[in-house]
């Protein structure tokens, strides 16, 4: 159990590294924003391609955030039956739901999204805006995001069967929200 702790704990931090990016995106994604928006009104210029990266980054921001954001436990649920479990009957339905329906989806949405980037990348598609960018850079945010995803997945359900065996102390960080 200890190896598999050790690899949980190095796929947490190469995601809380990687959010790193998706944290430096959303301001860079403002700047972008309010600096067409000035350009855009002050000068009466414009050009789709600011739009387009706008966009790029938000899909960059979101596919590299979502496994950290399992790592933390913040990721959305239905809370109405899970906040009132107990603490270990919360680890078994994080592990079943992992198991049965995480990992699949995660595994499932990387293989099937690698070719959707490689026919992009190998034709070399560029938006049909006038002034467009290329579009693999997006779509590469694809696989990477649902691959990232799949990692921690796994991570999570060493953590939660580690909690389960007494390996880790069963602290799942989680926050009813506010109503």
């Amino acid at each position: 159990m200890k190896s598999l702790l050790s690899l949980s704990r190095l796929i947490d931090e190469m995601n809380r590294h990687i959010s790193k990016i998706a944290c430096w995106l959303v301001l860079i994604s403002c700047l972008v924003s309010a600096g067409n928006a000035l350009v855009r009104y002050g000068i009466n210029q414009s050009s789709n391609a600011w739009l387009e990266i706008q966009w790029y980054m938000f899909a960059a921001m979101f596919m590299l955030g979502a496994a950290h954001t399992l790592a933390k436990n913040e990721h959305v649920r239905v809370d109405i039956f899970y906040a009132r479990l107990s603490t270990r009957a919360q680890i078994w339905v994080d592990l079943l739901g992992g198991l049965l329906f995480l990992l699949p989806a995660a595994a499932i949405l990387t293989w099937l999204s690698w070719p959707v980037f490689y026919s992009v990348w190998v034709s070399g598609e560029v938006s049909s805006s006038a002034g467009g960018l290329v579009r693999w850079p997006v779509k590469i945010f694809l696989p990477l995001g649902f691959g990232l995803l799949l990692l921690q997945g796994v991570s999570e359900i060493i953590k939660r069967v580690a909690m389960l065996t007494g390996d880790l102390e069963a602290n799942l960080h989680y926050e009813r929200p506010l109503q």
